[in-house]
């Protein structure tokens, strides 16, 4: 849902060289053990644990996946899809994005300023599919003013990784 501007006081808890290691090391090898993670940052493997665990409960750690291959499951076809909202009001903003996080083809949907409201990251089969995708799927989004579409010719980065300072 689209958030209310209130400032609200928290304190983050302070991370230590240790925990910035594990963080990046689970971050592009989340497949590590424990004790091989324990090795990499010269711990035992009990107190590695309980950083990890400390790192999930504070969120730090969202959640672990694993990264597929879209070309080998035919949705290779990447297309950055800039939207514009007819009316801007906060129920309206918020029915479009319980709209658009429904639609399985959007893998990443961002809020942002500029010329257009939201910025969508589809992945789709080819053109045929996303012609299907824009008149069937985008096309049932209520309050869509207009869709502007950006198709990838090759993708040359693409990570999920934070930048880690260590």
């Amino acid at each position: 849902m689209i958030s209310d501007a209130k400032t609200e006081k928290f304190s983050t808890p302070k991370l230590d060289e240790v925990d910035l290691k594990l963080l990046d090391l689970l971050q592009t090898q989340s497949n590590l053990t424990t004790k091989e993670l324990a090795k990499r940052v010269n711990l035992s493997a009990t107190p590695v644990f309980e950083r990890i665990k400390r790192l999930e409960k504070n969120g730090f750690i969202k959640k672990y996946i694993a990264v597929l291959d879209a070309d080998k499951l035919d949705r290779g076809l990447i297309v950055f899809c800039n939207i514009t909202l007819k009316q801007h009001t906060k129920a309206i903003g918020n029915q479009f994005v319980e709209e658009i996080t429904a639609l399985k083809e959007v893998t990443e949907c961002y809020n942002i300023s500029g010329d257009y409201d939201f910025l969508l990251k589809v992945l789709v089969k080819d053109m045929k599919h996303y012609q299907d995708f824009v008149f069937n799927s985008l096309g049932s989004v209520s309050n869509i003013g207009s869709a502007h579409s950006t198709f990838v010719m090759g993708e040359i980065k693409q990570t999920h990784a934070v930048p880690i300072g260590v």
